[in-house]
């Protein structure tokens, strides 16, 4: 019987598993590195066990000190969650020849599943269809090209270890396969301690459907439906749900039945995913995921079963005696701070404010809370918004509403881009494929949820609070608005940047906060933290907070961020024309340009390393480099001065 067992993740997951381990009264140890030290999950386990060091490959992916820490806090279990080592057989077997029982697969299952190849071969000898694929293992470069044409373009170039979409290339012609092999090695090998690579043919408009298996000890394996994962960015998924639209109930069998062989050839235990790419009508085998997905609460909200629970009960010797039916629909949307404007980049700071509505049938599954900070150390998840409702439409809106209705006070987050694909037409319609941020322009989809006439209201609902909090901190005189003066006809002014604009704010503060010139406005309330406004008939209530010169205006409308502007702007030196900085916090892991050299627009300067994933920075334009203020090993921060380049029309007058 199980009695204690030790999280061996961080964040989200980590919180995840130990509510049901709450539940079923099994006491818990956590882990933390040093950034999570105060972190939620380091203080929410019945113990935890500091891990010393701040990177992955030091903290949470360092089997000798996750074996120490099992062994001192007494822990008779480990659950890996999902990423660092969930899927590595080596501390599987590790685990099990410790004595400690080990929640998931076999180490064998998992070295099996875990190579793409292996996995491959093993699916088409149980009769599932595959893309035809070339291992480049040992491959001179003109044996690969000579693959690429085998296979022929446009082709993928994916690591055989891992997953996340790490290690993956899309390559459309020749030239460019080199280059795409070269960086998926060594995203591969900085990622998973494996650069192995190979070619798979490319599906212009597949669906990504995979199917949650779960097989006990004695042998049975069972499917618990499909989710449907096809909005994705990068090749990793924001948005989930379950069932899949495109199934229907003929299909919906077939896929599981070959899950189940595929688990069942492997002798899987526990819970496990195949992945399927489904297009025109024909679904080929993608990969088994070893472990449970981010995603796996939606296929706990139309099945009603806790896969956390069912884990800990397979690995304790329990069967698997259900019979699982569907019921409604639920979509999960993954919000992540990062920055869809700007290519997806992560971003990292401090939250201030994180919370969400509670309402029936809404589940969230966070990381974090007031006050936690995103590090530039880990993947930058925050927090799945999942609803639950009788159809698709009513599930959607409900993730969408509660979005909308957050309390997100800190970073940059693609909030505004989840909402408005769930809103979307051809995502509500469910014709969509993976490729559907690239049909729809993120930029256009991650502009401010709110229109500017709201926009608009938020200032004034800024300014009139700005007011009230001035008043209330001065030291004399509290009761007089800010700014009096004989004449109380004469109005106050306040400016803020929002995203569609600069609203400069006139009122009256002595006339119980009349703003002129907007018509039927009406100011019902004022407080340093809210203020009622009607226009038009229309009650509107805005929270106000404030941070240095950051404002967050919530409704029930929509959030709003605006910049408080001095009255007297500060002037001071600016970069240089062409002066190119770190885009967020990382690692410099290689920098092909030196100063003197002459580049050509698009070309790439340094590399980079955040969060696990390489970021490529280009010249703007052709020109000569000036100066190069970094070194491959630098860790730099965001917006870090790192290259200056020369107009070429400069540089040749």
């Amino acid at each position: 019987m199980i009695r204690r067992i030790l999280v061996a993740n961080r964040g989200e997951i980590a919180r995840r598993i130990l509510r049901t381990c709450r539940a079923m009264r099994i006491e818990t140890v956590a882990v933390y590195s040093e950034p999570d030290a105060t972190e939620p999950h380091a203080h929410e386990a019945d113990s935890a066990v500091a891990l010393p060091g701040a990177t992955a490959a030091e903290t949470y992916l360092d089997i000798d000190a996750l074996i120490g820490a099992t062994k001192s806090s007494g822990a008779d279990a480990v659950h890996p969650g999902y990423g660092f080592l969930a899927e590595n057989a080596s501390f599987a077997r590790r685990v099990l020849d410790e004595g400690i029982t080990w929640i998931g697969p076999s180490p064998e299952a998992i070295e099996t599943m875990g190579s793409k190849l292996a996995s491959k071969r093993l699916v088409q000898s149980v009769g599932v269809p595959i893309l035809d694929g070339v291992d480049l293992s040992g491959l001179e470069p003109t044996a690969t090209a000579e693959a690429a044409v085998t296979i022929g373009f446009p082709l993928l170039v994916k690591a055989s270890a891992g997953g996340g979409g790490k290690g993956m290339r899309i390559v459309r012609s020749p030239q460019d396969l080199v280059p795409a092999v070269e960086g998926a090695r060594r995203e591969a090998g900085a990622a998973f301690g494996d650069d192995t690579v190979f070619l798979e043919r490319y599906l212009e408009a597949p669906r990504h459907i995979e199917v949650q298996v779960f097989g006990d000890a004695g042998g049975r394996v069972i499917s618990l439906f499909e989710r449907e994962c096809s909005i994705q960015r990068r090749h990793q998924k924001i948005i989930e749900e379950a069932p899949s639209p495109a199934l229907d109930a003929e299909l919906r069998l077939e896929m599981g039945e070959a899950a189940i062989s595929v688990a069942s050839a492997v002798g899987y235990t526990g819970a496990g995913t195949v992945e399927f790419l489904y297009q025109d009508g024909a679904f080929y085998f993608l990969e088994m995921n070893t472990r449970l997905q981010v995603e796996h609460p939606v296929t706990e909200m139309i099945t009603g079963l806790d896969l956390v629970r069912l884990q800990i009960e397979v690995a304790d010797g329990a069967g698997l005696d259900l019979v699982p039916s569907i019921s409604g629909h639920a979509i999960e949307a993954r919000l992540y701070a990062e920055d869809p404007a700007n290519g997806f980049l992560p971003v990292t700071g401090t939250f201030h404010r994180f919370s969400f509505p509670d309402r029936k049938g809404l589940r969230i599954d966070s990381g974090v809370e007031a006050g936690s900070e995103v590090s530039v150390f880990y993947d930058p998840l925050l927090a799945k918004v999942i609803g639950h409702a009788p159809t698709r439409e009513e599930a959607a809106a409900a993730v969408a509403t509660a979005l909308r209705q957050a309390s997100i006070h800190g970073s940059v987050t693609n909030r505004a881009l989840l909402v408005r694909v769930l809103e979307h037409p051809e995502f509500l319609a469910g014709r969509f494929d993976t490729h559907f941020l690239d049909r729809h322009d993120p930029v256009t989809l991650s502009a401010p949820l709110a229109d500017p006439e709201l926009e608009h209201l938020a200032a004034v609902a800024a300014a009139l609070s700005d007011q009230v909090a001035e008043r209330e901190r001065a030291r004399v005189l509290r009761s007089l608005p800010s700014g009096w003066r004989n004449n109380p006809a004469r109005t106050q002014q306040r400016t803020y940047e929002g995203g569609h604009g600069t609203y400069v704010i006139e009122y009256e503060a002595a006339r119980g906060y009349r703003v002129p010139g907007l018509g039927g406005l009406e100011v019902l309330e004022c407080t340093a933290d809210r203020a009622e406004l009607r226009i038009d008939g229309i009650v509107v209530g805005f929270e106000v907070a404030r941070y240095h010169d950051i404002r967050h205006v919530d409704s029930a409308l929509a959030p709003v961020r605006l910049t408080a502007l001095p009255r007297f702007p500060s002037t001071g030196p600016s970069d240089s024309p062409g002066s190119l900085h770190a885009p967020m916090p990382g690692k410099v892991i290689r920098v092909e340009v030196e100063p003197g050299r002459r580049v050509s627009s698009g070309q790439v300067l340094l590399v980079v390393e955040a969060m696990k994933m390489e970021h490529s920075l280009r010249a703007p334009h052709d020109g000569i480099v000036v100066e190069v203020d970094c070194a491959p090993g630098d860790q730099v921060e965001a917006g870090t001065l790192l290259v200056v380049i020369s107009d070429e029309t400069i540089a040749s007058t």
